[in-house]
């Protein structure tokens, strides 16, 4: 299953067994090749804040996908907005003013 993950770059995922899905090696597998692979994790691993990091830094999109608390975590939404601007969109209200993420987004 990972080898299937890595050669479709995370591609793959949709159509691993639901069971795989929570599995954190082959969910961190399928982000680190593609970020917004983290909207098809389990419940539990779209609350893990590292999974969630490594997503946005290869996708600024994945912030789409983050779990409440994560859109305000100032770090992980900087690092979405360094990898895609647009992803300012996803983020906490709070945040949204911060005038170095807009600065970073722009």
């Amino acid at each position: 299953v990972l080898e299937a993950v890595r050669r479709q770059k995370g591609i793959a995922l949709p159509f691993a067994a639901d069971p795989l899905k929570a599995d954190h090696e082959v969910v961190s597998e399928g982000v680190w090749q593609n970020g917004d692979a983290i909207q098809l994790a389990a419940d539990p691993l779209n609350s893990d804040r590292e999974l969630m990091l490594e997503a946005v830094r290869q996708s600024g999109h994945a912030l789409f996908y983050a779990a409440d608390p994560w859109n305000a975590d100032r770090e992980l939404v900087l690092e979405a907005v360094r990898q895609n601007g647009l992803a300012l969109e996803f983020a906490a209200d709070a945040l949204k003013s911060d005038r170095e993420l807009v600065l970073e987004a722009v």
